[in-house]
C-alpha cells in the first residue's frame, strides 16, 4: 500500500452508498453518541445490514450484536467508530483487517486536545493509509448520504426527520454549522444530496468533500463551510473538479486572519493577508466566496434551481412590481449591491402598454395589479421583458399573491407557459407564501426567494460565479528554480540588479561612499538626481530621513549626501551603512505598489495596489497566488479601485498598464523562481509612465526566507 495522498474525492463512495454499516460501540441508548448511528439508520429505513459492534455481545436496539468486527458475517463498506480515543486504532485495525472501505472516526481526544492526542490522530493515518482505508475524523459530525439512506452521524438535524432528497450537497469543516446549513436548506423546502462534517480532518479534507460532491450525479451545487486550508494543491485539484463537471461551489470562509503579518517586514506583507489569498484563490478556480450562513443559502438556493448554463451573464436587471412603492424599494436594494437598471427597449415598452395601457414602462416596471387579473394578461406582460435584449435577468415581486388561491393559479399558469416559451432566460421570483405555492413555482425552475433583499443577493451571487466560472484558469508552465545571489539580500542596489535580470525594469544608479563621489556620479548621470541610505538594516528609508529628491547640483547633492549620513547614525545607530546610492530622478508618472508575499498555505502571492507613502493607508490592493500571467496581471491592476488614475481620469495621460502588468507578471515568475530563497519582495514605488514609456521600479527590497522556514 501507498502513503501517498490519494486524489481529491477518491474512495469517497464508500462513505455515500455504503453497502453494510458496523457501528463499533454501539450502544443501547439512542441519546449515546454509540446509540444514535444505530438509531438513525433503523428510524429512517437503512436497506443494508447494520451491524452493532460491542464487546459485551448481546442485543442492542434490536440487532444482534457482534463483539468485533472480525466476527461480523459480511464485510460492510464503511465502519463508525464511537469508542473512547485511547481503542480507536485498535477498531481501525480490525476495519482495515477485515477489508471495510471507509471508517468514520466520531469520538474526540485527538489533535484537537494537545500533544498526546495530535499523536494518536498521526496513529490512526499511518494505519488507514498502509491499510488503504478512507478516514473521515477525528472529532467530527461524519456524513449523511440522504439519496441512499447511509448515516454515519449522530447529528440533531436528523432528530424529527431526514431533509428531503435534493441537488445541494453540503460540506463543513464544523459539523454544528454543517447541521445549521442541512437544517435552514430544508427549511427553504430545498432537498439535499449528501452532507459531510470533516471534523479534524486526518485524512479526509474539506478538499476530498468538495471533489466528491463534484463527481456526485445527485449533486448540482455544493455549499462549504470552511475555516482552514490544510493543502493548497490538494483545494486547487478539487475546485477543478468542480469546474469541468459545471458544479458551482459556493465557500463561506471564515476565521478570516491576518496570520503571518505581525512578522512582515515590507508594506507588501503587510498588504497581503492570508484572507485577502484565499480570497484570490477561490476567485481564480471559479469558486464563490460568501461573508455570511445568509449570502450561502441565498446563493445556494439560487443555483440549486436554475437549470445548467442559465447563469446570468452580467448585472443588468430588470425589476416588475404591482405597484411603484415595491418597485422603488426594489430599485433601492439592487442599487446598494451594484445592479444597474438599463432603459427598456421601445418595442418592449410598446408591448407592455399594448398589454396593460396603465402600467409604467421604465425600470422598475410598474405594471399594476392589472398584470395579476388573467394568466394570458401576465404571459404576455413577462413575455415582452423576455424578449428584452438589454438585461441579463428579470426579478418579479408577487408581495402576498401567493397566499390567494385564485391570483396562485393565475401566476402558477402563466409562469408555467413562461418557463415553456423563453427555457434560457433568467427568471427570478421574489414572494412569501405558503411552501407548497413556492414549490409548485420552483419546480418550473424558477428562484423564488422570500425577500426582495435575499433576491438580490442570490442574484449578485449568479452574476460573480459566471464571471469567475466563464475564465478558466490555465495552470502556467512550470517554473524552474534558479541559484540566487545571496548578495541580493544586502541593499536596494544589489535587489535591483537580481531582478533586473528578471524583466524588472530599474533606472540607471550607482552606491557611492562619500559626498564627493555622489557629486561625480550626479554629473555624470545629469541633474535632477536623487540620493538614498542604502542598508539592509534600514528597511523604510523614508522614515529616518534616507532619501533627499530633485538635487539640482553638485552643492546639494554634497549636503544632501552628509544630511543622509548624519540622519542615519542619530535615528539608526547600529545599522551597518553600505553607502548612498545615487540615480537620475525618474520624473512623472503614477506610483503602484508591487510585491510579493508568502503564505504559509499558497506559498509564494503576488501584489500590486496604489503605491507611494500612503500604501498602506490606502489599503487599495489586489493579490493573486504566483505565477501571473500577463493577462492575469492586467486583471488585477484593472480591478483596483482607483484604477481610473491610471486611465486617464480627469484629463490625466494614459499610464502604461500593459507595461505594469508585464512587470508584476515577470517579478511572479522571479517569485516562483527563488521560492526558496525569497520570502518577500517590496517595490515601492514603481512608477508607471505614460502609455509607451515603460515602468520603473524606484525602490527594491527582498527579504530572505528564515532559516526555520
Amino acid at each position: 500500500m501507498t502513503n501517498a495522498m490519494p486524489f481529491p474525492g477518491t474512495g469517497l463512495d464508500a462513505f455515500f452508498k455504503a453497502r453494510g454499516i458496523a457501528i463499533v460501540g454501539a450502544s443501547g441508548d439512542i441519546n449515546k453518541i454509540g446509540g444514535r448511528p444505530v438509531h438513525l439508520l433503523r428510524k429512517y429505513g437503512y436497506a443494508e445490514p447494520i451491524y452493532p459492534v460491542n464487546p459485551k455481545g448481546g442485543e442492542i436496539q434490536g440487532l444482534s450484536v457482534y463483539t468485533s468486527v472480525l466476527d461480523l458475517p459480511t464485510t460492510p463498506d464503511m465502519a463508525v467508530l464511537a469508542v473512547p480515543a485511547a481503542a480507536t486504532a485498535a477498531a481501525l485495525r480490525d476495519c482495515v483487517a477485515r477489508g471495510v472501505k471507509a471508517v468514520i472516526v466520531l469520538s474526540s481526544g485527538f489533535a484537537e486536545a494537545g500533544e498526546e492526542g495530535a499523536a494518536l490522530q498521526q496513529k490512526l493515518v499511518e494505519i488507514a493509509r498502509a491499510g488503504g482505508v478512507r478516514l473521515m475524523g477525528p472529532n467530527c459530525l461524519g456524513t449523511i448520504s440522504v439519496i441512499d439512506g447511509a448515516i454515519g452521524s449522530f447529528s440533531i438535524v436528523l432528530e424529527e426527520n431526514m431533509p428531503a432528497k435534493g441537488n445541494v450537497g453540503i460540506v463543513s469543516q464544523s459539523g454544528n454549522i454543517g447541521s445549521y446549513l442541512v437544517q435552514k436548506v430544508t427549511q427553504r423546502q430545498l432537498g439535499v444530496s449528501r452532507f459531510i462534517a470533516t471534523g479534524n480532518e486526518a485524512d479526509v479534507d474539506v478538499a476530498d468533500g468538495i471533489a466528491a460532491l463534484a463527481e456526485d450525479e445527485h449533486t448540482r451545487v455544493i455549499l462549504c463551510c470552511m475555516e482552514t486550508c490544510r493543502s493548497a494543491a490538494r483545494l486547487i485539484d478539487a475546485l477543478a473538479v468542480a469546474r469541468a463537471k459545471g458544479k458551482p461551489v459556493i465557500v463561506l470562509k471564515i476565521g478570516a486572519t491576518e496570520r503571518g503579518q505581525a512578522a512582515a517586514a515590507s508594506h507588501t506583507g503587510a498588504l497581503a493577508g492570508s484572507d485577502a489569498v484565499i480570497d484570490a484563490v477561490f476567485r481564480r478556480h471559479g469558486a464563490l466566496r460568501v461573508h455570511s450562513i445568509e449570502d450561502l443559502l441565498d446563493v445556494g438556493h439560487a443555483t440549486s434551481q436554475l437549470m445548467p448554463g442559465r447563469l446570468p451573464a452580467g448585472n443588468r436587471l430588470t425589476l416588475v412590481a404591482a405597484s411603484g412603492g415595491f418597485g422603488i424599494m426594489m430599485a433601492d436594494a439592487a442599487s446598494r449591491i451594484g445592479f444597474t437598471l438599463p432603459e427598456l427597449s421601445e418595442s418592449t415598452k410598446a408591448m407592455i402598454r399594448d398589454t396593460v395601457p396603465t402600467a409604467g414602462t421604465e425600470n422598475p416596471v410598474d405594471a399594476s395589479a392589472q398584470m395579476s387579473s388573467r394568466p394570458d394578461i401576465l404571459f404576455k406582460m413577462l413575455s415582452a421583458l423576455m424578449e428584452e435584449a438589454n438585461t441579463d435577468a428579470t426579478l418579479l415581486f408577487l408581495s402576498l399573491s401567493l397566499n390567494n388561491a385564485r391570483l396562485r393559479k393565475i401566476y402558477v399558469e402563466a409562469l408555467t407557459k413562461i418557463r415553456a416559451s423563453y427555457p434560457e432566460r433568467l427568471l427570478v421570483i421574489a414572494a412569501a407564501g405558503p411552501a407548497d405555492a413556492v414549490a409548485e413555482i420552483r419546480m418550473l425552475g424558477i428562484p423564488v426567494f422570500p425577500s426582495i433583499d435575499s433576491a438580490m443577493s442570490g442574484m449578485d451571487g449568479l452574476v460573480r460565479l459566471h464571471g469567475q466560472c466563464s475564465a478558466p484558469h490555465t495552470a502556467a508552465a512550470p517554473i524552474a528554480a534558479e541559484p540566487l545571489d545571496p548578495a541580493a539580500f544586502r541593499n536596494e542596489y544589489n535587489a535591483k540588479q537580481a531582478l533586473l535580470c528578471s524583466g524588472v525594469e530599474v533606472l540607471p544608479e550607482t552606491v557611492v561612499t562619500s559626498a564627493e563621489e555622489a557629486a561625480e556620479k550626479a554629473q555624470a548621470f545629469g541633474f535632477p538626481v536623487v540620493l538614498k541610505i542604502v542598508s539592509a538594516d534600514i528597511p523604510h528609508k523614508t522614515e529616518i530621513g534616507g532619501v533627499m529628491l530633485n538635487l539640482a547640483h553638485a552643492d546639494a547633492v554634497r549636503a544632501a549626501y552628509a544630511e543622509i549620513m548624519a540622519a542615519a547614525a542619530e535615528k539608526a545607530p547600529a545599522a551597518t551603512i553600505d553607502g548612498v546610492l545615487v540615480t537620475p530622478m525618474a520624473g512623472k508618472g503614477v506610483e503602484l505598489i508591487m510585491g510579493i508575499s508568502r503564505d504559509p498555505v499558497f506559498g509564494p502571492v503576488a501584489m500590486v495596489g496604489i503605491g507611494g507613502i500612503y500604501a498602506e493607508v490606502l489599503q487599495d490592493v489586489q493579490v493573486q497566488t504566483a505565477p501571473l500571467s500577463e493577462n492575469e496581471a492586467l486583471a488585477m491592476i484593472r480591478s483596483l479601485r482607483m484604477f481610473p488614475v491610471l486611465d486617464g481620469a480627469r484629463g490625466m495621460p494614459l499610464a502604461d498598464v500593459q507595461a505594469a502588468a508585464k512587470t508584476l507578471a515577470r517579478l511572479s515568475e522571479f517569485a516562483i523562481r527563488h521560492a526558496d530563497k525569497v520570502a518577500e519582495v517590496d517595490l515601492n514605488p514603481v512608477l508607471v509612465r505614460e502609455q509607451g514609456q515603460g515602468v520603473v521600479a524606484l525602490d527594491a527590497l527582498l527579504i530572505p526566507v528564515s532559516p526555520s522556514a
